[in-house]
């Protein structure tokens, strides 16, 4: 198995870390960062931390990254070291992220820290997956001509219907700037709740909304983990289809994948083409070449 990534923070906030790794760990991150992406030979992990916009508050001393490692490492190794259920490792790794700063910080507040969820683990005989929030899982499936193609779309879904005044403003205005922030603000009363979309922040029960299933291992021959500031070459710019990004990322790896991004982000700086909550955004791409 062959595993390669990158993850870039979003321009203006830190320089690239790029790398790969045949069968041993590796997180991704840095500071300003606010992705993580976790591997063992056997098991991957990646996370979106959903950031605060300036002027909105948290009720969290810690701040996303710190979130995104604490819960990317605890279960990385919940993954390596539980036969659980994918679904119950996530779960209780919410519940021991949330006793870290349970006294510290109040996670009552509805501004918590809470990150998308990528979670890919192979057996023996099978590959499990999980993927909670918009956060993309990528399978080369051998005999099929398309790659299975799973996310979870609620985000999307309710963010469409309150977006239209934000979408409708220049980039780097004070009144979009405005409107972002009212836009989260709203978002956040939506978040892990019936009828609404999920993440996860503290909530362990937030789990059992994922999108989970199982596929014969022999039957993967590769999977890509993306954060949707990856992603967006294809689900947003629709620059590429699926099986396209799966040949660059083979061919050329998942650093020209993100270039390509940053190239398409950059001829669209207000947003007028793509609207778009941000213009540039954390993004990470993995891919795992399965032997």
């Amino acid at each position: 198995m062959r595993i390669t990534f990158a993850t870039e923070a979003a321009p203006g906030r830190q320089n690239a870390d790029t790398g790969s790794t045949g069968n041993a760990g590796n997180t991704a991150g840095n500071d300003g960062n606010e992705d993580f992406f976790g591997a063992t030979p056997d098991a991957f992990v990646l996370l979106d931390g959903a950031g605060t916009p300036a002027g909105a508050e948290s009720g969290c001393d810690h701040g996303v990254s710190w979130y995104v490692r604490s819960l990317g490492s605890t279960l990385l190794a919940g993954m390596t070291q539980d036969t659980g259920t994918l679904t119950e490792i996530l779960a209780n790794g919410i519940k021991a992220v949330a006793s870290l700063h349970d006294f510290v910080c109040d996670l009552t507040h509805p501004g918590s820290p809470s990150a998308t969820v990528v979670m890919v683990r192979r057996t023996a005989g099978d590959l499990d997956f999980l993927v909670l929030a918009d956060s993309v899982l990528v399978l080369d499936v051998v005999g099929q001509a398309e790659p299975t193609v799973v996310c979870d779309d609620r985000v999307d879904r309710i963010g469409r219907a309150h977006r239209s005044t934000m979408d409708g403003l220049a980039h780097g205005s004070a009144e979009h700037v405005t409107a972002r922030r009212e836009y989260v603000e709203t978002m956040r009363d939506h978040r892990n709740r019936e009828g609404g979309f999920w993440i996860a922040a503290v909530d362990p029960l937030t789990a059992e909304q994922s999108l989970t299933g199982t596929l014969p291992a022999h039957r993967v021959r590769a999977a890509a983990l993306l954060s949707d500031g990856a992603s967006r070459l294809v689900d947003l710019f629709e620059l590429a289809t699926w099986r396209e990004a799966l040949d660059t990322l083979e061919r050329s790896g998942p650093g020209e994948l993100i270039r390509r991004v940053r190239e398409a982000e950059h001829t669209d700086p207000e947003g007028s083409r793509w609207p778009r909550t941000k213009i540039h955004d954390d993004a990470t791409a993995v891919y795992c070449l399965f032997g």
